[in-house]
C-alpha cells in the first residue's frame, strides 16, 4: 500500500530524479524560465520554493543547506544574491507554471515555468506606465486642457 506517499516518482529511481530535480532548479535559476513537461514542472515547483524561502536569509548554514540540494556553486551564489533580493516581500509562490499545450513527437503536456517576479507582463509592479481613464467621448479632454492653460497663463501674470 502507498499510504500518503504523495510526491511523483517521475518514472525514475531516487538518485536519478534528484539530479534531474536539482539540474532544473539551477536551470530555472539561471535562467529564470524554463520549457518541460507538466509533471516534472509541478515536481520542480514543490522542490525549488522551499529553497528559495531559505535563501531569503543569508546565513552560512542556509547557504549550505541549499549547496546539497542544488550542488552547484553559481547556482547558489545567484540565488542568494539576487533572486533573493527581488522575492524579498513575497510571502511564497515564487514558481509559476503557464501550461503550453501538447509536445509534437510524443504529446506529453508541456508547461513553461518561471519565476514570477522576472515577468514583466504578469507583474502587476512591473508596468509602471499608468492608465488614464476616459470620462466621456464628447471632449471632455479638451476642456480639462484649455482650463489648464487657463489656469498656467494667469499664474504666469
Amino acid at each position: 500500500m502507498r499510504h500518503g506517499k504523495k510526491f511523483n516518482h517521475l518514472g525514475r529511481q531516487t538518485a536519478h530524479r534528484k539530479a534531474m530535480l536539482a539540474n532544473m532548479a539551477c536551470s530555472l535559476i539561471e535562467h529564470k524560465r524554463i520549457n518541460t513537461t507538466v509533471a516534472k514542472a509541478k515536481a520542480l515547483r514543490k522542490f525549488v520554493e522551499p529553497l528559495i524561502t531559505k535563501s531569503k536569509e543569508d546565513t552560512t548554514h542556509n547557504r549550505r543547506v541549499v549547496f546539497s540540494y542544488l550542488r552547484n556553486k553559481y547556482s547558489v551564489t545567484e540565488l542568494f544574491k539576487e533572486v533573493s533580493v527581488k522575492v524579498g516581500d513575497r510571502p511564497g509562490g515564487y514558481v509559476r507554471i503557464i501550461k503550453l499545450g501538447n509536445r509534437q513527437g510524443d504529446n506529453a503536456p508541456m508547461a513553461m515555468v518561471e519565476l514570477v517576479d522576472y515577468n514583466e507582463l504578469y507583474n502587476p509592479k512591473g508596468n509602471k506606465a499608468k492608465k488614464s481613464t476616459r470620462r466621456s467621448r464628447r471632449g471632455g479632454a479638451k476642456k480639462v486642457e484649455a482650463a489648464v492653460e487657463t489656469t498656467t497663463s494667469q499664474e504666469e501674470e
